[in-house]
């Protein structure tokens, strides 16, 4: 009965020899290979013959290389542009709203339709604004004309204050000389005062007239622009985004009346991370796609000096050319910028891994034909491939049975045609 456990402990213990010991035979015979004989100890110290020679052990090695499939990658030139996402933007957008209240007496223009600068877009009715600005201009003769009696009177003033200067003078010489009475000079200086304060009047009279006909100025100012604003007048040329005020509707101070928007140069803008806006020149090239795929081309014009405070990015503006209206406001866009040139290389996305520190890298078949591993930091992900930097100017990098080797296990390569990459 003790037979069975016995067999068994000595079966599990020749296992556990091949394993550990005999791994790479048994590895080998798995293989197919015939050539390779599992031995044990014992054996190979009764049998002196089945000693194998340098050049077989270095054959059995050799054939114990695992395979993996390298590529041969060299650094090429990375513009390193500086990638983020944003949205079309028209040049330019205007709410135009009305400014009094009326009634819309002009037909109304349709959302899409070309306009051009000066065009009407609305037309509100005058009332009796015409007749407003009638009076006013009416008052404003009348203020001008007041103003030569306002003038004469400051000059008739001015006489009687010569001629009772001329009297108080007199009546003081012949006062002093005992020839006229005391009565006569306090009647001459009682005439001076009255000559004063006559030309004080006069002069407060001519400023009145200055200031009625300065009232008028600003009554007639305000009839004529209040005329000027019943109608709406298109900016600049751009396309309604909205349709006009519809006819016979009445508008308020504030109401829409419509909205333009100049497409045929468009912006796209863009935030881009504080970490990489220094990298961002006015007057660099920038490329963007669009949703629909379209590829559009432009250059910054604007860099914002003053971060977002919720999301700590800037402001950044493209200019395009959209001469046939194409881009429309609004759109996604994957913006490119390019920036300061670097060399880095272009690898399968399958390629990178981790160590067992958790480090992104590769690894790389080294001249001795043993693995290597090199950390690498990514660039940019594209849909044929990763940019990585942190490799040599040339480096054959494993990108087929990366994960199933480590540092320091023999390898037998065998390599991918770079144009494939």
């Amino acid at each position: 009965m003790k037979l069975i456990p016995l067999m068994t402990a000595i079966s599990v213990s020749l296992g556990l020899y091949y394993l550990v010991i005999e791994r790479d035979a048994l590895l080998a015979f798995a293989r197919g290979d015939e050539t390779t004989e599992l031995t044990t100890s014992s054996a190979a110290a009764a049998s002196p013959e089945a000693e194998t020679t340098t050049a077989e052990a270095d054959e059995q090695v050799a054939e114990n290389r695992i395979a993996v499939v390298a590529l041969r990658s060299q650094a090429q030139v990375f513009d390193r542009a500086v990638i983020l996402r944003g949205m079309t933007q028209a040049a330019r957008q205007v709410d135009l709203r009305a400014e009094t209240s009326s009634t819309v007496i002009s037909a109304p223009l349709r959302k899409g339709v070309q306009v051009h600068k000066g065009d009407v877009l609305c037309q509100l009715d005058p009332g009796t604004r015409p007749a407003a600005l009638l009076e006013a201009q009416a008052r404003l003769t009348e203020a001008r004309a007041n103003m030569p009696v306002s003038e004469a009177r400051l000059e008739e003033a001015n006489a009687k204050l010569s001629e009772a200067i001329i009297k108080l003078t007199a009546s003081e010489k012949l006062s002093q000389g005992g020839y006229t009475s005391e009565t006569n000079l306090a009647a001459a200086k009682a005439t001076e005062r009255s000559a004063v304060a006559g030309v004080a009047s006069a002069k407060g009279g001519l400023e009145t007239a200055k200031a009625g006909i300065e009232s008028a100025l600003a009554a007639v100012g305000a009839a004529q622009k209040e005329i000027e604003h019943l109608t709406i007048l298109a900016p600049f040329d751009g396309l309604l985004e909205s349709d006009s005020a519809e006819l016979g509707s009445l508008v308020l101070p504030g109401d829409l009346c419509a909205t333009v928007i100049q497409l045929d140069t468009i912006k796209v803008v863009g935030f881009v991370p504080e970490t990489q806006v220094n990298r961002v020149d006015l007057g660099a090239l920038a490329q963007a796609e669009l949703a629909t795929g379209d590829l559009i081309q432009g250059e910054v014009t604007f860099v914002s000096r003053s971060a977002d405070q919720a999301t700590r990015t800037f402001e950044v503006e493209i200019t395009v050319a959209n001469p046939d209206l194409a881009i429309r406001d609004g759109q996604t866009a994957d913006i490119a910028i390019a920036a300061a040139g670097a060399t880095a290389h272009k690898l399968p996305q399958s390629a990178l891994t981790l160590n067992n520190d958790g480090q992104l890298g590769v690894r790389t078949v080294e001249a001795d034909m043993t693995v290597g591993f090199t950390p690498v930091e990514l660039l940019r992900d594209e849909a044929d491939g990763v940019w990585v930097d942190g490799l040599p100017e040339q480096a054959e990098v494993i990108i087929t049975g990366q994960d199933f080797v480590t540092t320091g296990v023999a390898v037998t390569p065998s390599y991918k045609n770079e144009a494939s990459q």
